[in-house]
């Protein structure tokens, strides 16, 4: 099973309790949400693999926080619904505003997790991928080799695991507590300036620029993320100035 970083917006402490539980147990990092606004607050400045929403909630229905993430901030994180609405129209309802899956509570442990993986399977390539070919990069999961154009790159352990994290998640915008929650665990003794430094090394040892089809962009208080650029945006950089 893949594990992810997961957001669970849920107002009853039983079902947080539970719903955290069994996460955790299966391996997620799980962080909770009571209130919409402590939700969308907290997601404008970080990233997850996947989010569990509830309907009812005290302020704003999850119905409108999944719009939200939908128009207002653009982010196609999955999301799973996790309610007690069980009327046909209210999961069309929530199928046609952009939810990845809906849950009708009493949840049950296995369907639970097994829809949690069939969902992060269908947004990102499978963690046990033992190759990752993103020519003319290539990431060899059993030798932990990276090569660039065929030639070995010499990269530490974090920074391979650095590398691959973000070659599977091309694209994406990734915070920097996702990062190191996703590859330093919990600690809360390593400083955000220790990502900062892996991603300098990883782009200049990668040499992480358009002319070799990827480019890894920085956005200022949030994070990174690694882009494709399209090849006729590599020959335009490749072009001399008139």
């Amino acid at each position: 099973m893949q594990t992810a970083r997961i957001a669970l917006l849920e107002d009853d402490p039983v079902q947080v309790e539970i719903l955290g539980s069994w996460l955790r147990a299966a391996g997620h990092d799980v962080h909770t949400f009571t209130r919409s606004r402590d939700l969308m607050r907290e997601a404008v400045r970080e990233s997850y693999d996947l989010l569990l929403i509830d309907w009812e909630l005290p302020d704003l229905p999850g119905s409108d926080v999944l719009r939200w993430l939908r128009t207002e901030r653009a982010l196609n994180t999955p999301v799973i619904f996790v309610t007690a609405r069980q009327d046909e129209n209210d999961i069309v309802t929530a199928l046609a505003a952009g939810a990845d899956d809906y849950i009708v509570k009493p949840a049950r442990r296995m369907e639970l997790l097994t829809r949690i993986e069939a969902v992060l399977r269908r947004s990102r390539p499978p963690a046990d991928q033992p190759l990752i070919d993103a020519s003319p990069y290539q990431f060899d999961l059993n030798s932990h080799t990276a090569r660039l154009n065929g030639e070995v790159i010499d990269l530490t352990e974090r920074e391979f695991e650095l590398a691959v994290f973000l070659f599977r998640n091309v694209g994406r915008l990734v915070s920097r507590g996702h990062l190191l929650e996703s590859l330093w665990g919990r600690k809360g003794d390593v400083p955000t300036r220790t990502v900062d430094t892996h991603m300098s090394r990883v782009r200049s040892k990668l040499a992480l620029r358009p002319e070799n089809g990827y480019r890894l962009a920085s956005t200022y208080n949030y994070g990174y993320r690694l882009e494709r650029v399209a090849d006729d945006g590599k020959r335009a950089e490749e072009q001399p100035a008139a």
